[in-house]
């Protein structure tokens, strides 16, 4: 018996092979700030869903973490939650993330710091903007000042990370390394200084002049931006 020929045998299904060729073909001919948001994500989940419609995902994925940087800074739990996501996208995304932190702590490696500062800046942006607890890191200088050592020294919780000035110091000695920049990021999204900020700067400052060891800056990360405390005059 032939299938019955209605409106309903002819319904065609979605385009998806089309739209991802489309998809691709912009965004070799226009570049990656042709596409919106939501686009590059789904150009990014063609590698790792081959076979579904994208677009609902990337718009779930958009409308769950607010922003591009938001998916590739959320992490895999969150990610997996999204429906449709997977393993694999999570996969996709965070060794996305990865590249980026990468390519830009390519970018201060094996130049001076103090004349690449935005470019520093962006690097350290990517890292910790979006961390959820406050981390405390030390970039360890040269006497050239080049990038010896990028070390997290303390992790805590979303307001607080103890830090020794003897132990900050005592790692410099280590390393030879003839200046410092502290970095810590503020997870409440405001980058201005506490005063414990500056007290624990002072204290560090202190400590290493003690030993002939400059502290360069102390840069609080944020998403709404940084704080340098030299900028401030806080140093």
């Amino acid at each position: 018996m032939s299938p019955p020929n209605d409106d309903r045998s002819r319904e065609k299904k979605p385009d998806t092979a089309g739209h991802r060729e489309r998809l691709r073909h912009r965004f070799l001919t226009a570049g990656p700030g042709a596409l919106a948001d939501y686009e590059m994500l789904e150009l990014l989940l063609f590698q790792a869903i081959p076979r579904r419609d994208t677009k609902p995902i990337a718009k779930a994925l958009i409308a769950q973490f607010g922003s591009y940087r938001g998916v590739l800074r959320a992490d895999a739990a969150a990610l997996v939650d999204v429906k449709g996501m997977g393993e694999a996208g999570a996969v996709m995304f965070l060794a996305i993330a990865d590249a980026a932190e990468r390519l830009a702590r390519e970018e201060v490696m094996n130049q001076p710091i103090l004349s690449s500062w935005d470019k520093l800046l962006d690097y350290l942006r990517i890292g910790m903007a979006h961390e959820k607890t406050e981390h405390f890191r030390i970039l360890f200088l040269d006497v050239k000042n080049m990038l010896i050592a990028d070390e997290e020294q303390q992790h805590g919780t979303v307001n607080h990370t103890p830090i020794y000035p003897r132990e900050v110091v005592k790692r410099a000695l280590e390393l030879s390394a003839s200046a410092i920049i502290l970095v810590h990021n503020h997870p409440s999204g405001n980058p201005t200084p506490s005063q414990a900020d500056i007290q624990m700067t002072k204290s560090i400052r202190d400590a290493a002049k003690g030993v002939n060891i400059a502290l360069h800056d102390h840069i609080i990360v944020a998403k709404s931006g940084t704080v340098s405390f030299l900028d401030k005059g806080l140093l």
